[in-house]
């Protein structure tokens, strides 16, 4: 093909108002030159986008509803043979959540075969090296294309409409090819509940004052902008449906996801990711994301769009959402962001506006990394589409170019992980069957299971490194592709404090999100590494998820193991069907404190509960006079807000749901109407700054990147509950009811109620005092009813804006409780901490006497994004636990 037509090909793909003209004029040359009369007619048929919507994608202050946009897709899989549209399941809102599997009829006709084909390279141990060979040869490149995961970041959902119709009518040689050497997978809406939230909100107000402005609440029902902090515990249908594909089914070569940034950096951060990047993936992952983000920067100036930039912004030691935890399962797992308009509405900007700051960008002057910088103006959506198209298609057409060296790259990362996965100083990881909560390790082991990790069961006892295991435990081998991942989700971690981490005057960087992402450390589960291979006869490879089942032994009454957290779950369940529960404060034969003593149950009741909740039902005798308290179903209310909404509190709510608790969201209106008592026995604050709470915006800190701006957003979604708020809550606690807070939110009771309590980190600086997501070591006051069924040592997880606590002394000291304390040296399990002095030996969690009532501090957020559950029980117990 001649350089003009290569360049009429690139310009067709784009439709940029800029190019428009050059695209129509010398596209129609490339099409009369190379396509075939038949196929072109075949693609007649397919409507465009303009047809479809009525108008362009992109076009200001135009958004679709998600409903409209899968019947399009299922349109275009109607008239066009190169789609085939899957429904994998369902939204948490029961919204269709697609996958469009693009490429040549010949290839879709065959897709199971290239799909068994592929997953042999994913993990080739044992595969004949010709057998390999001539899967490179004869097989597809796989890669995974996601739109449209923040809802906010709505652009995103436009550039699929787009690029897939592209794809299934571009007849030129470039596009032809990608279609007979790649598999293309378009998952067009990571969020379709989301979607509409912010669809519905945007339209709303076009026209108005309020244009654009941010969502008042959060664009999932649950958990907002940390849907892809969800990716490697999978808690959300939407995550686990993207799993699915690549973790399991298909496990692509390569994968983007297509996200938005802030308005004043530059115009589209692409691949590669900047310094640090995260150890122990294969070193050709970080080369090929290098690889395809060269392709799309080399496309972007080539179509004279301006503002892209790579190797900056975001490192490559980010949380594990999805395309940071996929180098790791050997897919180049990579993210393109676009500077934001608002929403659909234009944004001018200043060319003095654009000042860099972030990781490599020191000014938005070109440099090497962006030799083409912005110059400022109008920015709208319609620009966010042009670069998105550009990267979408740069990827497939580089995948497509170099189809046999990114399918031997899959099997040789594979081979050589598992290499040094058998070479390595560890050699397994065992998760020995006797765990303070086993019910919890199943789940642990299911999470890994979810992603293809290889785990294997011992069938009968066995001794390794001088230690004795049961039968039932666990171990999971290095030497296995995911060997990677498995090293961070199961071993310690220490991130690198190093030049890459901090400025030139010493200040520590913030990592992206957090430090460590250690899954056996958040969920309270002993995972033991070991220097020798775990060779005994008989251990059985794990393939589906484990169902515990619970026994019941005899017909009641019952005792339910506190140290469970799924007993917790099933004491609701019992309580909703009208049985009597009560807790043991005074160990007893079986019984240990805090167990759960159950009677009034049917035996079929019984056997239904532990069945779904695995719990075992054994045999309880009488409670001896005075060893135990009732229980009874807490009055539970927790706030809820606006200003974008409280990730944290829609995480606690969807821990609640899981374990059944019943709840009441409370907002504004119902907290200073005060006389709370009457309703609730506990409120619950969830991490969240002062200012957000109170609406006082003299205090509206928050934590870094907090979403507190109301500029725009109409006056009745202005959150804030003020004085009147603050002292209706102190009267409830006062009157006898419980108010139990989260890290930051522990800052209204300190300073509004006058507690006798101080965060020892309150206005430290990042060089005395830091900690971006670490995982702390604790002791626990077991004997505390606000800490019954916890292990004596337990690890919290810390992030930004979590407290720890001293006492002021008073002259009723015995009103202030310590229940868990950080240890007094070696505070650092998993993660990054300076200034270990500041918080060494200090409280992690207090109960306060405050009137007839207790305020409950928990300094770290003991449900964090449903990956905590070491620290669950910590909660349920405050809910639980009755006023001092």
């Amino acid at each position: 093909m001649k350089p003009i037509i290569q360049k009429a090909a690139r310009a067709l793909m784009l439709s940029g108002s800029t190019l428009a003209l050059r695209a129509a004029v010398i596209g129609g040359m490339v099409a009369t030159t190379v396509v075939p009369v038949s196929h072109a007619a075949a693609q007649t048929a397919v409507p465009t986008p303009e047809s479809w919507f009525g108008h362009r994608m992109g076009t200001d202050r135009k958004l679709e509803p998600y409903a409209k946009m899968v019947a399009y897709y299922q349109e275009l899989a109607k008239t066009s043979d190169r789609i085939k549209l899957v429904e994998l399941g369902k939204s948490t809102e029961g919204r269709p959540f697609l996958a469009l599997y693009i490429s040549s009829p010949a290839n879709l006709a065959r897709l199971e075969e290239y799909r068994q084909m592929n997953l042999k390279l994913t993990d080739p141990r044992g595969v004949p090296q010709d057998e390999l060979d001539r899967i490179v040869k004869d097989g597809k490149a796989v890669v995974v294309q996601s739109y449209d995961l923040h809802s906010s970041e709505i652009a995103a959902s436009l550039t699929s409409v787009e690029f897939t119709y592209d794809m299934a009518t571009r007849t030129d040689p470039e596009m032809m090819n990608v279609l007979d050497k790649v598999i293309t997978i378009i998952m067009p809406s990571l969020n379709p509940d989301g979607h509409d939230m912010v669809q519905d909100w945007y339209m709303k107000y076009v026209g108005t004052p309020y244009e654009g402005s941010a969502l008042p609440w959060l664009y999932q029902k649950y958990v907002g902008h940390d849907n892809n902090r969800d990716a490697f515990m999978l808690n959300m249908a939407e995550s686990r449906h993207l799993a699915s594909i690549l973790y399991r089914d298909w496990t692509p070569q390569a994968y983007i996801d297509h996200h938005q940034m802030g308005q004043y950096a530059p115009r589209i951060s692409i691949p590669p990711y900047t310094d640090p990047i995260r150890p122990f993936g294969d070193p050709l992952v970080w080369r090929e994301m290098t690889f395809f983000g060269a392709a799309m920067a080399y496309e972007l100036d080539a179509a004279d769009l301006s503002g892209g930039i790579g190797d900056a912004i975001y490192s490559g030691w980010g949380h594990f959402g999805f395309h940071w935890i996929t180098p790791f399962h050997n897919i180049a797992g990579m993210l393109d962001e676009s500077a934001s308009a608002n929403l659909a509405t234009p944004l001018y900007v200043h060319p003095d506006q654009l000042k860099g700051g972030q990781r490599n960008v020191p000014d938005n002057k070109a440099q090497m990394n962006m030799p083409n910088p912005w110059p400022g103006g109008w920015w709208r959506v319609r620009d966010i589409v042009d670069r998105q198209k550009v990267t979408s298609w740069a990827l497939v057409d580089a995948a497509a170019k170099n189809k046999e060296m990114v399918l031997r790259n899959m099997y040789t990362k594979a081979l050589r992980q598992t290499r040094r996965g058998a070479e390595g100083e560890t050699k397994a990881y065992v998760i020995d069957v006797k765990q303070h909560d086993p019910l919890t390790a199943t789940k642990m082991v299911n999470a890994l299971l979810a992603q293809k990790v290889d785990v294997y069961r011992a069938p009968a006892p066995f001794t390794h490194e001088g230690h004795i295991y049961e039968a039932g435990t666990f171990v999971v081998p290095m030497d296995q592709p995911k060997m990677g991942l498995v090293r961070w989700l199961l071993g310690q971690t220490f991130f690198p404090d190093d030049s890459y981490a901090r400025t030139k005057d010493g200040t520590p960087i913030r990592p992206y999100d957090m430090s460590t992402d250690a899954m056996t450390e958040f969920m309270g589960v002993e995972s033991t590494p070991v220097a020798t291979p775990v060779a005994i006869a008989g251990l059985e490879r794990l393939g589906a998820a484990i169902a515990p089942r619970g026994t019941v032994e005899g017909s009641g009454p019952y005792l339910l193991d506190a140290a469970l957290n799924d007993s917790f779950h099933a004491v609701n369940l019992l309580l909703k069907g009208g049985a009597t529960v009560q807790r043991v404060t005074t160990a007893s034969g079986a019984a240990k404190v805090g167990d759960f003593i159950v009677s009034g149950v049917s035996g079929a009741t019984a056997e239904s509960i532990a069945a779904s909740t695995g719990v075992n039902f054994t045999a309880a005798g009488a409670a001896p006079a005075g060893s135990a308290i009732a229980v009874k179903a807490p009055r539970i209310a927790m706030l809820k807000r606006y200003r974008g909404g409280n990730m944290d509190e829609g995480w606690t709510r969807f821990v609640f749901e899981s374990y059944d608790y019943g709840y009441t969201s409370i907002m504004d209106a119902e907290i200073k109407a005060g006389n709370l008592i009457k309703k609730y026995d506990v409120i619950v604050l969830p991490d969240d700054s002062l200012g957000a709470m109170t609406g006082d915006a003299s205090d509206m800190g928050g934590r870094p990147g907090g979403r507190d701006n109301l500029e725009g957003v109409p006056p009745e979604y202005h959150s804030g509950f003020g004085d009147a708020g603050v002292k209706a809550l102190e009267e409830f606690v006062k009157a006898g009811g419980k108010l139990v807070t989260f890290a930051q939110a522990g800052d209204l009771p300190i300073k509004k109620f006058g507690l006798p309590v101080a965060n020892v980190v309150a206005g430290k600086s990042s060089k005395e005092f830091w900690s971006p997501g670490s995982t702390f070591r604790m002791n626990v006051d077991t004997s505390d009813p606000h800490a019954y069924g916890m292990p004596d040592k337990a690890l919290a997880i810390f992030t930004a804006g979590c407290q720890a606590y001293e006492v002021i002394p008073r002259i009723r000291n015995e009103n202030v409780k310590v229940i868990a304390s950080y240890t007094d040296k070696d505070v650092l399990q998993s993660g990054w901490l300076l200034g270990e002095e500041v918080i060494a030996g200090k409280a992690a969690m207090v109960s306060v006497k405050h009137g007839k009532g207790d305020v409950i501090l928990i300094g770290f957020r003991p449900q964090h994004r449903s990956q905590a559950h070491g620290t669950y029980k910590l909660l349920f117990d405050s809910l639980l636990a009755p006023v001092s």
